[in-house]
């Protein structure tokens, strides 16, 4: 049996482990907007163009695969070991990436970098929810959701920053010093303690789990976009990601200590929120994705100007956190996660609802909302599923609540590209006749024209109205997510069996 600070202990102990636990946060929510603003400079330095992508993909690869292991080793060993390990490796990865002499050597360290982060997010949430009482924990959620608002601001002016003044390698090396506080302040107040005891851990169950999960991910990342779903390529990698989770399965039934135990799947509110979860991370995706695009092919902003708008969608959700943590008190786990879902598809069909001339604050009123719901949803979904095990299986159930999130984004990253190819290709196919020369032969250069001005005025126009329509398709599928989500919800029980510690 392993212990940490009880909640009623410790005030002050508490208020600085929750300061280390935002600046451990800030590593992984800094990290993609700072450096997709440099990526610039950095294929301006290191060449392979080609590859770019390859540096957002691995990381959340890496990092997305690593949970539910990092999960079950802070419940067998504690969470302070874990966080700091991770922490580390992060840190390491980040010095690397900023002595990277090649892209390739870039997207190995990227892989190191996710590493490390797949144990801060596994770890951070747990111990949030060890060390703060079930009142507690939604704002502090509040706090911790606040850190990704004011990463969506600090993280591109700082990336833009480095890249146009210093080096692009400061992105990077930024990070050294965060985690070198965070790490200080959680060896320093964070005191658990572990009744050590013999384990077995299941290394087959976790390296069948590993691959399982890098087949499966790579396949919804590349399934769509290089290659067809249905090709005989993208047929066979769905079977061979099939056959490797069926296979894990059968391991970790068989395991004394499975990464992802039975009960996991045999909990029918972990089952059902972690389904929920999954709509939410690939709901998540959508403005992620498309909306700084829409804002500045459609609209006809700058690049900062389209980047504020999305990080509106973050301002909403640290409110949402906090507020949501009164309403799940009174009306329960689930019915507080519902209103969330509900929140999500009203502002997605506000998006539909918007004019081609919006005016800007309409859109970033619609993003706040969205955001509002996606805080709604986020945290009472989380702190649900904590409040029904005990410490020893804390770490497991916020493990897979995190992976389900991050599942859902690459899930939503394949079915929300596809939506969006597949409008935007069929209105280049019956574009009139008189502008077929003038017009992209190709979806992924539609961008790249609109940007440069080559198309005349009408073509401009028909690109813009193209991509208004195909936009408001992906988000026509974050309704219909949201949908899925709130039915997902509508499995489980009005009031949770809550375990008291």
């Amino acid at each position: 049996m392993t212990e940490a600070i009880s909640p009623q202990q410790k005030p002050l102990r508490r208020g600085w482990i929750l300061v280390a636990l935002m600046f451990t946060i800030m590593l992984a929510a800094m990290d993609s907007t700072i450096v997709s603003t440099a990526i610039p400079q950095i294929v301006g330095d290191l060449g392979g163009f080609a590859l770019f992508s390859w540096v957002f993909s691995i990381y959340l690869l890496a990092q997305t695969i690593t949970i539910p292991l990092y999960g079950k080793l802070a419940d067998l060993y504690g969470r302070k070991p874990i966080l700091i390990f991770g922490t580390i490796i992060f840190l390491i990865g980040s010095a690397a990436c900023a002595a990277s002499w090649n892209m390739t050597s870039l997207i190995l360290f990227r892989g190191l970098q996710g590493l490390g982060a797949g144990a801060i997010m596994a770890t951070v949430n747990t111990l949030a929810g060890d060390i703060y009482s079930i009142s507690e924990r939604a704002k502090i959620q509040g706090w911790l959701s606040s850190v990704w608002g004011i990463a969506a601001i600090v993280g591109p002016t700082l990336g833009g920053a480095f890249a146009e003044y210093a080096s692009w390698r400061w992105i990077f090396l930024i990070n050294i010093p965060i985690g070198i506080i965070s790490i200080t302040l959680i060896k320093v107040f964070l005191k658990e303690h572990v009744q050590k005891r013999p384990h077995q851990l299941d290394i087959i169950g976790a390296f069948s789990m590993l691959i399982a999960g890098v087949v499966l991910l790579f396949t919804l990342m590349q399934s769509g976009q290089s290659w067809p779903w249905l090709s005989a390529r993208g047929i066979g990698m769905i079977m061979l990601s099939a056959f490797l989770i069926g296979f894990t399965i059968r391991i970790e039934k068989r395991s004394r200590e499975p990464i992802m135990p039975n009960w996991v799947w045999k909990n029918r509110i972990l089952v059902g929120t972690n389904l929920a979860v999954v709509c939410m991370g690939a709901i998540m995706l959508g403005p992620n994705m498309y909306l700084p695009v829409y804002a500045q092919s459609v609209m006809g902003l700058g690049a900062i100007a389209a980047g504020l708008i999305l990080a509106s969608m973050s301002f909403g959700w640290p409110v949402a956190s906090s507020i949501s943590g009164i309403l799940y008190l009174r009306i329960g786990f689930r019915n507080a996660s519902i209103i969330g879902t509900v929140i999500i598809m009203l502002s997605s069909i506000g998006f539909l609802l918007l004019p081609f001339h919006t005016p800007v604050w309409l859109l970033v009123l619609d993003q706040v909302m969205i955001g509002f719901g996606l805080g709604f949803l986020s945290t009472p979904t989380l702190v649900g599923v904590q409040s029904i095990v005990p410490w020893g299986k804390r770490g497991v159930v916020t493990g897979s609540n995190m992976f389900a999130r991050y599942l859902g984004q690459s899930v939503g990253a394949a079915i929300l590209g596809g939506i969006f190819n597949v409008s935007m290709g069929k209105q280049l196919s019956a574009a009139p006749a008189e502008l077929t020369g003038q017009l992209p032969a190709q979806v992924n250069d539609v961008i790249e024209v609109l940007q440069s001005g080559k198309a005349s005025g009408a073509a401009e126009e028909y690109l813009r109205q193209s991509f208004y329509t195909a936009s408001h398709h992906v988000y026509i599928v974050m309704a219909i997510l949201a949908i899925c989500s709130f039915l997902f919800l509508l499995m489980l029980p009005k009031k949770y069996p809550i375990i008291e510690e």
